[in-house]
This record gives C-alpha cells, structure tokens and sequence, in this order.
C-alpha cells in the first residue's frame, strides 16, 4: 500500500481552485502549510510541557534565561524583546513561575528602577527535564527529512524569517 501524496492544504487549495478558478490562491500552498505544521507541532510539544508543569510559553522564557548564561539574570524588557511578549503577558508569566518557584525576581544593582529575573535551581531542574523530551519530539518531527531537505527548508523559513522580522 503506498502512502497518501497529498496533505489537507493539496484539498484546500483544489477547493479554492474550483470555487475562484481566476484567483492566484498559489501563497497559501506555504504558509496554510507552515500554519497546520504549526498547530500540530504546538500540539504535541503542549504535551511534553505539560507533563513538566510547565505552561505554553514558560519554557521559552526560562530558556530564554537558561541559554543567556548571566548569573546576574536578564531584565523584563530583555525577556520581553527576546521572546516577543506584551508587558501585561510577561508580568503575568514572571508571577506564575515566581509562584510556581522557578524564577525569581532581585533588584538591578545597575538601575533601583529595575528588577533582574534569574532561574531558580528547581527552575533549571524543570527546564533540564523538559529538553530532552522537547528535543526528542522535535527529532521525530523533523524525521521525514533527509539531510538535504532539512538545510533547504531550514535556509528557506531563515529567508522568510528574516524578511519578516526586518518589516
């Protein structure tokens, strides 16, 4: 029996074909696919945070301190920068980690107007225990591709990326 060669995007876009024969629908061949590939991925690495009691988004922030590597701890506005949060979101994640005894807020010696966030032992403990599973998931994901077809796409979505963060 061989595998199917179509996804559900191949019937979207034969859908929109059919109804608005005179329309260019040719974008949505990438970026309804980047946006699916999106929301299952988000689904199953949702699983695997889950399971470390961590929230969407918790493991990016304490990451995010994690591979900064600065002992003193980053500011919000740098966590905020780094992983493309409102101010209210932010505040909102530092006060259930904080709750949740893995970050930790202290005063910046460098500014009395500011706090520092830094990773608690207990926060890097859950973020250690988090990655191998997250990037075994990742791993399976990605298994389909060969060598040559993962640099191309990754250099393809690098272009896309970097063209939209530049707007």
């Amino acid at each position: 029996m061989s595998k199917k060669q179509y996804d559900h995007v191949d019937t979207i876009l034969r859908q929109w074909q059919e109804i608005l024969p005179e329309t260019d629908t040719s974008p949505m061949a990438v970026f309804t696919r980047i946006l699916r590939i999106n929301k299952l991925i988000q689904h199953e690495i949702t699983q695997v945070f889950q399971k470390h009691g961590l929230h969407d988004g918790d493991f990016d922030l304490m990451a995010t301190l994690y591979r900064n590597d600065k002992p003193e701890g980053l500011t919000p506005n740098e966590l905020r920068n780094s992983i493309v949060l409102s101010s209210g979101a932010m505040t909102n994640r530092l006060d259930r980690l904080e709750a949740a005894g893995r970050i930790y807020r202290v005063a910046n010696p460098q500014d009395r107007r500011s706090i520092l966030i830094r990773l608690t032992d207990e926060g890097r403990k859950s973020l250690d225990d988090a990655l191998g599973e997250y990037l075994e998931v990742l791993r399976l994901l990605e298994k389909p591709l060969d060598d040559e077809t993962r640099l191309s796409l990754t250099k393809s979505l690098r272009i896309l990326l970097i063209n939209m963060e530049n707007n």
